[in-house]
C-alpha cells in the first residue's frame, strides 16, 4: 500500500514539505492542543501586526507531533492565516482546512479539528493578554 492512496496530493506536499515549522520566540498568542484518542498534538504560534487600527496575523508557525494529516492541516492553517485581518482568521473552519488539503479521509478530518482548534485559542489567548 502506498500513503498516496489515502491522501491527496496537497496534503502530501504539507507532510513532505510542511511549511512554517517551529516557534515564534515571544509570540502574542500561543495555544496547545491534543486528541487523546490517536495521540496528536499541536501546538500553534502567532505574531499579530496592525495596519492602522486593524489587526493582523503577520506570522503563524507551529509544532506537531502526529501522523501525515495532523502535519499537513498544522502547515496548512499557517498559509491560510498568514497576512489575514483577526476578523477573517477566526472564521476558518476545519471543513475549509480539509478543502485547502483537497480533502481528508473520514477518519483523519478530526485533524482539521485540531488545527482550528489550535487557531481559535491562540487568538483567544493574544485577546487575553492584550485586556486593559
Amino acid at each position: 500500500m502506498k500513503i498516496s492512496q489515502f491522501y491527496s496530493k496537497k496534503v502530501l506536499q504539507h507532510f513532505y514539505h510542511p511549511k512554517n515549522v517551529g516557534e515564534i520566540k515571544n509570540p502574542d498568542g500561543v495555544a496547545t492542543v491534543g486528541n487523546p484518542v490517536c495521540g496528536d498534538v499541536l501546538q500553534l504560534f502567532i505574531k499579530i501586526g496592525k495596519k492602522g487600527n486593524k489587526e493582523f496575523i503577520k506570522e503563524a508557525k507551529f509544532l506537531t507531533l502526529g501522523c501525515a494529516a495532523a502535519l499537513a492541516t498544522s502547515s496548512m492553517i499557517t498559509t491560510m492565516v498568514k497576512g489575514k485581518p483577526l476578523s477573517e482568521a477566526e472564521k476558518i473552519t476545519n471543513q475549509a482546512i480539509a478543502e485547502a488539503l483537497g480533502g481528508l479521509p473520514k477518519n483523519k478530518l478530526h485533524c482539521s479539528v485540531l488545527a482550528a482548534e489550535a487557531l481559535e485559542k491562540a487568538i483567544v489567548n493574544y485577546r487575553q493578554k492584550t485586556k486593559k
